[in-house]
């Protein structure tokens, strides 16, 4: 029998009641070390919250640990360092490589989003200001120390951390934490066991406390086949003459759209009709899938194959140009909820005619213009213009990079020895408790939906 150890705790400061903003403050004995360090999304008043002063003193913290590269987990990061942490980031070396990606495309893009405020007059702020600098990522990228998979290594004197497969992204992993006697494991975002580029994520294993996230865990990913949709939606569009607009997260998602629509021109299931990948980061990602071969299951040849089906748009120019063509096409073009990036450009010329389709491939986090789209509103505002929306609007499901509620249920039966209890975050309200019912009532296990900023102790 265990008992309780007052001197290990968990603070939720982010991803409690929403899937955004991922960011737990672990202490056990004198270490704090913040599992993940993500930016809020979505809704205003949970973006504003990034905007305020970390509710911790940063330099009390002794490590950061990431679980994957999504903005969500480590778009923080930097913001940490602006407010005076400089200890080790600790994670995968294929997640070092994607965070560089979107961290520098992050600073960038705030920047360009302020400039054009400043320029247009968009913002309420005079001036509007990016959160942080390419200089303040850069401080950031220096600080970040890989980490092998599998193997357990002493982050700070008595406290061992090990990361596991966790499929969703490229380099994504579980973090396994011994403090003290027991075995804390923070499952960062979940992949799916069909998962076509990554596979299963590995088995839980050994655990006395569980942090699991909860998005799906209210739905189970639809049945008939996301490939069959994908394929109907362009081949109708292209019979009208029009464009098939893909909003998709660049790192993940656009890489398995590609490899969908590979297939299905190979299969002759649609017309060879010309593809554009509008994103310089998920081009720049093709190297990092050839990079680290070891973390997926592509073959060489097959990542040629699936990369090559598309033209890779790089330049601000080339970008334009595409708004400019007649004929039809498929883009895909970040970010994937249309929160911010090129798509939006692509947005305001598409939305507005009958014959295109806007197609949402994933999750749409509450308050984002992806959301609001596939609720079925009938405008949308766009750099401060209040568009009409005629385009067809789609949403697809089966392309979640997340387990559904069923594989979460599937990946905690895994575990090799009951936790003693679990604690829910990165889930809207009804997800994480809908989740919480069901571990509680199928599985027997305590469980907890902490709230934003609440200290648990373990």
């Amino acid at each position: 029998m265990h008992k309780s150890r007052s001197d290990t705790s968990l603070n939720l400061l982010g991803a409690a009641g929403t899937v955004t903003g991922s960011k737990t403050l672990l202490k056990v004995k004198e270490h704090q070390v913040m599992i993940d360090a993500g930016l809020f999304q979505g809704y205003k008043n949970l973006r504003q919250l990034n905007w305020l002063e970390l509710p911790f003193d940063v330099k009390k913290l002794s490590a950061v640990v990431l679980t994957h590269a999504h903005i969500d987990h480590s778009g923080a990061l930097p913001l940490l360092v602006r407010q005076g942490y400089n200890g080790p980031i600790y994670t995968s070396d294929a997640t070092i490589d994607v965070a560089s990606v979107l961290l520098i495309d992050s600073a960038k893009l705030q920047a360009e989003e302020a400039e054009y405020a400043n320029r247009h007059h968009t913002s309420k702020h005079h001036p509007a200001k990016p959160l942080y600098t390419i200089d303040d990522v850069e401080k950031t990228l220096e600080l970040f120390e890989p980490m092998p998979f599998g193997q357990w290594q002493e982050v700070l004197p008595g406290l061992p951390v090990k990361l596991q497969y966790a499929s969703h992204i490229l380099g994504a992993a579980s973090i396994r934490v011994k403090a003290n006697q027991d075995e804390i494991v923070f499952s960062g975002d979940l992949g799916r066991a069909e998962a076509p580029i990554l596979g299963a994520p590995e088995p839980l294993g050994d655990v006395d406390y569980l942090v699991m996230e909860s998005t799906y865990g209210n739905r189970r990913h639809p049945s008939e086949d996301p490939k069959l949709l994908l394929a109907k939606i362009i081949k109708d569009t292209v019979e009208r003459g029009g464009a098939v607009l893909l909003p998709a997260f660049a790192v993940g998602r656009s890489q398995v759209l590609l490899h969908t629509i590979d297939s299905l021109i190979k299969s002759g299931q649609i017309p060879k009709v010309p593809v554009f990948l509008d994103s310089p980061m998920a081009v720049n990602v093709t190297e990092l899938y050839k990079r680290h071969h070891d973390d997926h299951l592509l073959s060489q040849k097959a990542i040629k194959e699936v990369f090559g089906i598309a033209k890779m748009v790089q330049t601000v120019e080339q970008s334009k140009a595409l708004n400019e063509l007649k004929y039809p096409r498929i883009i895909i073009s970040a970010s994937g909820m249309a929160t911010g990036g090129r798509v939006l450009h692509h947005l305001r010329t598409l939305v507005g005619d009958h014959r295109n389709s806007i197609v949402f491939a994933g999750f749409q986090a509450a308050g984002t213009r992806g959301a609001r789209m596939v609720a079925g509103e009938t405008s949308i505002r766009v750099f401060g213009q209040d568009l009409i929306i005629k385009a067809s609007i789609h949403s697809i499901d089966g392309f979640s990079a997340h387990a559904d509620a069923d594989q979460l249920i599937d990946w905690l039966k895994t575990a090799t020895r009951e936790p003693r209890r679990v604690y829910l975050n990165h889930g809207e309200p009804d997800a994480a408790d809908a989740l919480r019912l069901r571990i509680e009532r199928e599985l027997g296990i305590d469980c907890v939906v902490p709230l934003l900023g609440q200290e648990v102790r373990l």
